[in-house]
């Protein structure tokens, strides 16, 4: 017996030192580790950086006024020279280079790339100052410059690559912003293309190049042979884009593009390797409104799923606020499924005139919530993780056992725990929750609320010792691979059918009395992950998974030091969130107490902390870890609640992040409110994980009181929200 005991320890050993050591092609982890050092080059450190929506405006002008009419341009008022937050000026370049002098003192050295989604040129907000196409042609150059200066090699006076020219990669992409017209932007190879070819010829690989000026998409091998970033162009995804009409006609460029990104995954795939998606605008997608067209919604959903096994994550902007979301392969269409797709669509954009509005985001959380509140829950208070390891601890077994024998007291008639956690298993696409994907969406760097960047943590395990050549190329991808799109399709032009255009796009039909069916366009479904493959880094923690991340910002009050001392004055918080009103901040009227400016210290500070935070409680960025966050936020069950919180905050009071515009501006005096409870309707404690999901989307900006007045109630709809900001308004 201990014979027998003794080789199977032998085996395990020689088991778990296979999975970090030597993992196989197409397993979850990667598929060969390559660590003998080379004469010159970085080690990984298990960083990156994303950052966001810079929007710099020449213009601005420190004590200007923050009304629609003068945009921070001119006037007077209380502009700070840092940036006038929760206004919707854009960000003076005092703001891009103190936050590029941050970077450098604090993240240079320490991060091995960076993720730049977009919108680096200002809003045309200011008819007395339209924008140029030379202006947003400046303005990203303005950021290159800043890069250059903070990342860029010291000497390359004998290097003729342009794209070795920088210590780290840095992977851009374009924002709805960075062209003219806004929002607008046609299949390529366009001005724009061409353009940004030039500004980015520092970050896009050689052997790309002709596919980006074709589309504005590309990828960058970040960990070269291990890991790559895509650059996806979601402007050929978006709803607001008018030039262009969807992912479902081959004439489409969405479509090309969604192909595009087939073969480079599945590539990818073959090599080994594991990538990062990302791109400026969201696949932000609820029950009755969306950002991106529905049939190119479907196809990335889809194509998610399918290529789950090589999946990290992806990252996205534009939304200025602080979430994420899920994608539930359940809203995959049958037909999607089989290569099929009709264009017709009944959702509305949620956005306004491509730009999300603090009002917009309020109805848009609260569709989330109410979608999160529909997702599937194990019995009790357990959560999935607990629910979906009570095999690997015995601990986790025994509260099983527990919670089996509590359900079955209240007349629950299922058939023992093995049948019960299967039934929940099969709901939420087994024990790693692959029914989903998560896509991570980082707030701002424009203060529309406060300034913020990310930082990601992700698992080098095996690669500690990995060191990348500073000569090793931006991607393997050879010009011979990169043929014309009827090539890589391999389907005859009888195939596809031809389509209307988007004039015609939501027109019925009816000819001699009869309605036309909708047109069916076919493509190339994916393959999906090999059935020996194990759950790709998305759902299993394995190397280059993400682990967590921070989350940075920078408080504007008190560092612009014009306000923060002051009483409050007689601001209405409810117009924070009214759509209809451009936001003239929280210092609306006010003039500074200091005749020039007297800043302090520039600096991020932290706001939250996955790997520590007690509120969200993620243990890691796994889609398993988002599901149980997600429940949670849409969780409505008071018992559960108190429950919930009487666990997390019984080991001691959380400390709090500071946000003195917020909360010591509200300590004395506070408006008399209309008491709106109604019977039956129950509030979030500020310490529910709803709440600070709230607050930490509009990274503590608003008022704890106005969160809770307007975001607390249990059964409160979007619709009941928006009555009860025109109420407040009339008032």
């Amino acid at each position: 017996m201990a014979s027998v005991q003794s080789l199977l320890l032998f085996v395990l050993l020689i088991w778990c030192m296979h999975c970090i050591a030597a993992p196989q092609v197409g397993a979850g982890t990667l598929a060969r580790i390559e660590t003998q050092p080379l004469s010159r080059g970085r080690k990984l450190h298990g960083r990156f950086l994303h950052i966001t929506d810079f929007h710099p405006d020449p213009f601005y002008k420190t004590y200007s006024s923050t009304e629609k009419e003068a945009a921070c341009h001119r006037g007077h008022g209380p502009a700070g020279v840092y940036g006038a937050e929760t206004s919707n000026c854009d960000s003076p370049v005092s703001l891009l280079n103190a936050t590029f002098d941050w970077i450098e003192e604090n993240l240079k050295g320490t991060i091995d790339f960076v993720i730049w989604t977009g919108d680096s040129a200002r809003h045309d907000n200011d008819e007395k100052i339209p924008r140029s196409e030379q202006q947003i042609v400046e303005q990203n150059q303005l950021l290159v410059t800043k890069f250059t200066e903070v990342f860029g090699k010291d000497n390359n006076i004998n290097d003729t690559d342009p794209t070795n020219d920088f210590t780290i990669p840095i992977v851009p992409t374009f924002g709805n912003n960075d062209m003219m017209p806004h929002n607008i932007f046609k299949a390529g190879p366009n001005r724009w293309t061409l353009e940004y070819l030039d500004i980015w010829r520092n970050f896009i690989p050689e052997a790309q190049r002709h596919q980006f000026q074709r589309g504005g998409w590309f990828y960058v091998e970040v960990i070269p042979n291990h890991l790559a970033v895509i650059s996806m162009n979601t402007m050929y995804f978006f709803d607001s884009n008018s030039a262009v009409d969807g992912c479902a006609d081959k004439s489409e460029p969405g479509y090309e593009h969604m192909d595009w990104l087939r073969v480079q995954l599945q590539f990818l795939r073959d090599r080994g390797m594991k990538a990062i998606l990302m791109g400026h605008v969201p696949p932000a997608r609820t029950e009755n409104k969306l950002s991106w067209d529905e049939t190119c919604w479907q196809k990335y959903a889809l194509w998610m799923r399918q290529y789950r096994d090589i999946i990290v994550g992806s990252l996205y902007g534009h939304m200025n606020i602080d979430h994420f979301m899920l994608q539930d392969f359940k809203d995959i269409r049958q037909d999607t499924k089989t290569g099929k797709m009709q264009i017709a669509d009944t959702r509305v954009s949620m956005l306004e005139n491509g730009e999300m509005t603090t009002a917009s985001a309020s109805d848009y959380l609260v569709d989330l919530r109410d979608e999160w509140a529909k997702l599937p829950t194990p019995p009790g208070s357990l959560s999935i993780l607990e629910y979906t390891d009570v095999e690997e601890n015995d601990l986790s077994t025994w509260q099983w056992a527990l919670e089996l024998l509590r359900v079955r007291k209240k007349g629950n008639k299922k058939k023992g725990s093995n049948g019960a956690k299967k039934s929940f298993f099969d709901k939420i696409g087994g024990p790693w929750g692959e029914r989903f994907s998560v896509s991570h969406i980082s707030p701002s760097v424009i203060p529309n609320y406060f300034p913020t960047l990310r930082i990601f943590e992700y698992n080098i395990t095996g690669l500690e010792d990995l060191v990348i050549s500073n000569d090793a190329p931006l991607s393997a991808l050879q010009a011979d691979t990169e043929v014309p799109i009827n090539e890589i399709l391999g389907l005859p032009d009888s195939s596809v059918e031809l389509s209307s255009k988007k004039s015609n796009k939501k027109k019925g039909g009816e000819e001699n009395g009869e309605v036309k069916k909708p047109k069916q366009y076919k493509f190339i479904v994916p393959d999906s992950p090999s059935k020996s493959a194990p759950p790709g880094p998305a759902y299993s923690p394995q190397t280059l998974s993400f682990t967590g991340f921070v989350q940075y910002f920078a408080n504007l009050t008190h560092i612009n030091n014009d306000f923060a001392d002051q009483e409050p004055g007689p601001v209405d918080e409810h117009k924070l969130i009214d759509a209809e009103r451009w936001k003239e901040g929280k210092h609306q009227g006010k003039k500074s107490k200091h005749e020039k400016p007297h800043p302090r210290k520039f600096k991020f500070q932290v706001e939250y902390n996955t790997m520590d935070d007690k509120k969200y409680g993620l243990e890691d960025l796994t889609v398993r870890s988002y599901l149980d966050l997600a429940r949670r936020i849409g969780e409505f069950d008071q018992e559960w609640q108190e429950s919930l919180e009487t666990q997390e905050y019984a080991g001691g009071k959380e400390e709090e992040v500071e946000h003195d515009n917020v909360d010591a501006e509200k300590k004395d005096k506070k408006d008399k409110k209309k008491d709106k409870k109604k019977k039956g309707k129950k509030k979030h404690g500020k310490k529910s994980a709803w709440f600070t999901f709230v607050k930490r989307a509009f990274v503590g900006t608003l008022d704890p009181d106005l969160i809770e007045e307007e975001f607390g109630s249990r059964t409160r709809s979007s619709e009941e929200i928006s009555d009860g900001i025109e109420a407040s308004l009339e008032l």
